[in-house]
């Protein structure tokens, strides 16, 4: 069947086509502003909250004002603070930002690229705390559980956020506890040259991080009561020990 169509109707239909074209949106969320959106809570906090950097800052703060007494009487060089890495002096939000707009989690691949990019800034109020560490005569240890395949990378990051260190643990093969690299500080086996060492401090943003802790921590009653005095632990909702504690 053949259909006639006046001037006028192709005129009206002509118009609303142009009408109904002109009134759609003309601008659409960028693609920054969608993954912005899509970002977790936790990972958004961490990036940007002012509570986060405060934190951060109150911790290297009270640990910065408990140096000279944890130190008093002890000879230069012959102590030192044991700081773990991600998250306690290097921010690696950035790489947490990047796998959620994927909508992917950690893998060791993703994980190498992002290390040997060598971008982490520091975590605030780390890098001062280092250097009063060494103005006061101490040593600064990094013992992370980054891979020993990674160190190289790991030592050149610490020095761009101008984390000033002494000695840099990565974690031998299959040694994930973090114990034995601490005693082999303190017996002086840990890097050639470096004498027993009296460790004073040690800083973490999981529990694992400080000597023979573990999350069971949270249901004694003494457990804890080193944090402020010698243990100072960095808020990391993003990750840790903790995910793997049941509801009650």
């Amino acid at each position: 069947m053949k259909l006639a169509f006046s001037h006028g109707s192709v005129l009206v239909a002509l118009l609303c086509v142009g009408a109904c074209t002109r009134s759609a949106p003309t601008t659409r969320p960028t693609p920054a502003a969608t993954a912005a959106r899509a970002l977790p809570n936790e990972i958004r906090w961490f990036r940007s909250s002012a509570e986060y950097r405060a934190l951060a800052r109150q911790a290297y703060a009270v640990a910065g004002d408990r140096m000279p007494e944890l130190a008093r009487g002890l000879a230069p060089q012959s102590w030192a603070v044991i700081l773990d890495a991600d998250e306690t002096v290097l921010d690696n939000s950035e790489y947490q930002r990047r796998r959620a707009v994927l909508d992917s989690a950690y893998t060791e691949a993703s994980w190498a690229k992002w290390v040997n990019e060598r971008a982490a800034p520091p975590v605030p109020g780390a890098p001062e705390l280092t250097h009063k560490v060494h103005a006061l005569g101490g040593r600064v240890a990094i013992v992370t559980n980054r891979a020993d395949s990674l160190c190289a990378a790991t030592r050149a990051n610490l020095r761009s956020a101008g984390i000033e260190t002494d000695i840099v643990l990565c974690q031998p093969g299959g040694e994930s506890d973090k114990n034995p690299r601490f005693r082999r500080i303190q017996t002086g086996t840990a890097v050639a040259g470096v004498p027993a060492l009296n460790v004073v401090a040690w800083f973490g943003d999981n529990i694992l991080d400080f000597p023979n802790m573990s999350q069971a921590a949270r249901n004694d009653a003494h457990a804890l009561d080193e944090f402020g005095r010698r243990y100072f632990i960095l808020p990391n909702p993003m990750y840790g020990s903790w995910q793997q504690v049941r509801e009650p």
